[in-house]
């Protein structure tokens, strides 16, 4: 996780899965950052909200966890998204290899699953998003920013 010290809280939900089209509605409503950075333990459903994002961003192209390829690119009618998976990145030598920084420094958004394995090549201007298990049909989620940044939405800073 980021420096918690400089993060704000956004937004604070539990729902269910059925739910999850509402949810990815409810985080690009309140997002100031283009980059996304999810948090939580195997399985808890990131990809799974990732999908949803994609989605909801207006891509009809199929969303599939990078976890081989490291990074997927899903296309909207103004703009690219980038997905990476760093669970399989050893260390931030590898993930400068394959050219990491050059997609985090674009107007595209970036989501990233397991980002602590690259912390210290992240932007400051993130969202960090944190999914726990409730119980067996439900999560919670709680999206925060960095605070030393505007809170301006990121769906009007970048006229989505």
């Amino acid at each position: 996780m980021t420096d918690s010290s400089n993060m704000s809280k956004l937004l604070e939900i539990t729902y269910q899965i059925e739910d999850i089209d509402a949810v990815a509605q409810q985080i690009l409503e309140h997002v100031s950052s283009k980059t996304l950075l999810f948090y939580g333990d195997m399985g808890v459903g990131k990809t799974t909200l990732i999908k949803a994002i994609v989605k909801a961003l207006g891509s009809n192209d199929e969303v599939s966890s990078p976890t081989f390829s490291i990074v997927n690119e899903y296309v909207t009618k103004d703009n690219a998204i980038y997905h990476f998976d760093l669970y399989r990145i050893n260390d931030e030598e590898d993930a400068l290899n394959f050219g990491f920084e050059d997609y985090l420094y674009t107007s595209n958004w970036v989501l990233i699953e397991w980002p602590e394995n690259a912390k210290n090549l992240l932007p400051e201007d993130v969202n960090c998003i944190e999914i726990y298990h409730k119980n067996e049909t439900s999560r919670s989620l709680k999206l925060s920013q960095n605070t030393t940044l505007t809170q301006k939405n990121a769906m009007e800073q970048y006229k989505i």
